[in-house]
């Protein structure tokens, strides 16, 4: 069974295109379900899988305290991988086509105040190589609102310090090119001139963010890094490195920007992606009245 995975997650790689990240999601996922089936059902071929042991499946998942949002990626993950054994002729009946995802409410994305992004840089006050380094991935973070994928995928022939921008790869391998505010600039440039030649220890790397041994920094060293800054800072809610992407959107729309340049920016393909953040700035209007007008409460 685990072969046949292996297979799918190749296809997937050289037809599809499809991210690193994006195929570690899905062998998951699959390995996941995997377990279950021979672990729990005693199934030992995809083609003895039924519509109920999917079905129980999604259950577990669900008690196991899994969200809605999470269970639909699993279930995604599993049409996908189904559709792909009916098309290799190795099933004969798509078990995951009756299957109902789940409905999916839409959360408003978690965003930071400015006072918080202003003490969570500032927590950052060592000036030797790696807090040279955090410096700069953290204004990076909230000058450009690139993701923390695309932060650690840097290289540094993506920098144009010149004219102040960054040439990001993001989903599905699309290129924008973003440009870097006077803050993450100057970080950036004290990274460069002192820390980074640190860190590398004189061997190449075309890695613009490094970690002590001289490698790529890794996106869970980012999310640690960034967790020890935030109790540093003294923030009391858990801090994550896509909240610096909500905040500078949110923060970018109140201060006047046109929605369409945030997309842009974002690199999101559809605006009504972007368009969320117009209900977190009204959300947050919202709450600034209420506290501090006389009639809010």
């Amino acid at each position: 069974m685990e072969s046949i995975i292996d297979q799918f997650l190749g296809y997937l790689a050289l037809e599809r295109g499809l991210s690193k990240n994006t195929l570690e999601a899905y062998s998951r996922d699959l390995i996941r379900f995997m377990e279950h089936l021979e672990e729990v059902e005693g199934v030992g071929k995809w083609s003895e899988v039924t519509p109920s042991h999917i079905q129980s499946y999604m259950v577990r998942l669900a008690k196991g305290g899994l969200s809605p949002r999470s269970l639909a990626r699993n279930l995604a993950s599993l049409r996908s991988f189904f559709k792909y054994l009916m098309r290799e002729k190795l099933i004969g009946k798509d078990p995951a086509s009756l299957i109902k995802s789940p409905r999916l409410g839409r959360s408003l994305p978690k965003v930071m105040g400015r006072r918080d992004v202003e003490a969570l840089i500032g927590a950052v006050s060592d000036s030797g190589p790696c807090g040279l380094r955090d410096k700069a991935m953290l204004e990076l973070l909230y000058g450009t609102g690139v993701r923390v994928s695309e932060l650690v995928d840097l290289d540094l022939d993506r920098v144009n310090m010149l004219v102040g921008t960054l040439l990001v790869r993001g989903k599905g391998d699309k290129e924008r090119v973003v440009p870097m505010g006077e803050y993450a600039i100057e970080a950036l440039q004290s990274y460069l001139r002192s820390g980074r030649p640190a860190l590398a220890k004189g061997k190449p790397s075309k890695a613009l963010f490094l970690n002590r041994r001289g490698k790529r920094i890794s996106r869970q060293a980012v999310w640690k890094i960034l967790k020890a800054y935030a109790s540093r800072a003294g923030l009391r809610e858990s801090i994550s490195p896509h909240m610096f992407r909500h905040s500078f959107a949110t923060h970018m729309l109140e201060g006047g920007a046109d929605l369409r340049a945030i997309q842009e920016l974002l690199g999101h393909a559809d605006i009504s992606t972007t368009q969320i953040y117009t209900h977190v700035a009204s959300s947050r209007l919202k709450e600034i009245h209420r506290k501090y007008h006389p009639r809010g409460d």
